[in-house]
């Protein structure tokens, strides 16, 4: 089996459930002699990474993976002796045995041995050229023999991350920074410095908070601000409030204009108020627009689904702070409205906006009083400031490490055995 191939694949019990989804396999790398695999990563749901052992893999055919139906839901916890196959082998550069040079390794085989035990047998690698002293990775494939590679159970100074990226694609940003949370600190940060600015904000946003300092501070100072820039301007402020002052003010020196504007102003107010919550890039609209030109702007694809669900509508100057408030308008009203008619006509003007300074504990009850997904935020003058969405006020009422809390599995998962076929308890 091609692990890369593999990757993706859905794993079912022996009754036609399904579990979940491989997405990576566990080997165990030795100095000398083949990798044995040991086991699976699947995601199952709940975007929980559970270990599965392959000796409970009992047929891989026509695109999946039957595995035995007890399954331990303990979340996998990856071990200093293990090495998860595309998380950290993809993209290892290796040496040839035959001294041709180096490669790039692109997959990895593992087969079925007669006395049940996996191992790597064959690697698929790509062999690096050398052209008038410039390194180029495009060269000749070729499919070797384990034994014909050396250095696979070292990592080298710089690995890539476009293979495994590759086979990441499909995922969201919270599962990707799930897997970039369980990576070592080297290859979380050749990992993120792989990614797009876009996508890296993305990633940034849903990871906790010393993972993202960590990476950021590890970036040069340019590309650190342009991933800032692509970042929302509550959560880039919230970043910023956890560096060094002097770092901050660089960072937001080299920021556009703009951009750096609207950090300024959020990182003004106290963290746990309306301001320190908000965001200042709400859909806002005057009261003149058409319903159909609504509907175009909530379908912004950058908006969450909480900012979507309400137009904000004011007068001129349309951003932030805005001209006076006038109201909200719904997505559901938008819907069920001609799309020729102006948002100024249904908008909803009971929906009391919050100030600034407005505690925490305000803003939730005001969400749970009038069942919101978000909330303006104004100023004395009754400008509009941004708007506070129910994911953020959830980021700050729960606890600080509740992206790495593991929670017990719930009733509906299958029951966790009080010891793995590896022989001791996970945790």
């Amino acid at each position: 089996m091609f692990v890369a191939r593999l990757a993706g694949t859905k794993v079912f019990d022996p009754l036609g459930d399904e579990v979940g989804r491989v997405r990576d396999v566990v080997v165990l790398v030795r100095l000398k002699g083949a990798p044995r695999a040991v086991g699976l990563v699947v995601e199952v749901p709940g975007r929980r990474r559970v270990f599965v052992p392959l000796t409970r893999v009992t047929a891989v055919d026509a695109g999946q993976v039957i595995s035995t139906g007890l399954v331990n839901m303990r979340r996998f916890e990856q071990r200093a002796s293990e090495t998860l196959v595309v998380g950290e082998l993809l993209d290892r550069t290796v040496d040839l045995v035959d001294g041709s040079g180096t490669a790039t390794v692109e997959d990895v085989a593992i087969e079925l041995q007669r006395s049940g035990d996996w191992y790597v047998t064959k690697v698929f690698v790509r062999r690096t050229e050398h052209r008038g002293g410039l390194l180029r990775r495009r060269g000749e494939t070729m499919l070797v023999p384990i034994d014909q590679v050396r250095t696979l159970a070292r990592a080298s100074a710089a690995q890539g991350a476009e293979l495994l990226l590759a086979q990441y694609e499909d995922l969201k940003p919270a599962d990707l920074a799930d897997v970039l949370h369980e990576m070592g600190v080297t290859r979380r940060l050749e990992v993120a410095t792989a990614l797009d600015d876009e996508r890296l904000a993305d990633v940034l946003e849903e990871l906790p908070e010393d993972d993202q300092v960590a990476i950021l501070r590890a970036m040069e100072l340019t590309r650190a601000a342009d991933v800032l820039e692509a970042m929302q301007p509550d959560d880039a402020a919230d970043l910023l409030g956890e560096l060094p002052s002097e770092q901050a003010a660089e960072l937001l020196e080299l920021m556009e204009p703009d951009e750096a504007k609207d950090v300024r102003r959020l990182l003004a107010y106290e963290d746990n108020t309306a301001g320190g919550l908000m965001t200042t890039e709400p859909v806002i609209l005057g009261p003149e627009t058409t319903i159909a030109a609504a509907l175009a702007h909530v379908r912004r694809q950058d908006l969450t689904p909480a900012l979507a669900s309400l137009v904000f509508v004011a007068r001129p100057p349309l951003e932030t702070p805005t001209g006076r408030f006038i109201g909200v308008v719904h997505l559901q009203r938008l819907l069920r409205e001609p799309p020729h008619g102006s948002i100024g006509q249904i908008v909803d003007t009971d929906i009391e906006p919050v100030a600034a300074d407005a505690p925490l504990m305000t803003v939730t009850r005001e969400l749970a009083t009038y069942n919101l997904l978000a909330l303006p935020v104004v100023d004395d003058q009754r400008r509009l400031l941004g708007a506070v969405s129910v994911d953020d006020v959830l980021d700050h009422l729960l606890p600080d490490d509740w992206r790495e809390t593991d929670d017990e599995p719930g009733p509906f998962t299958r029951p966790t055995p009080a010891v793995t076929a590896r022989g001791v308890r996970r945790g």
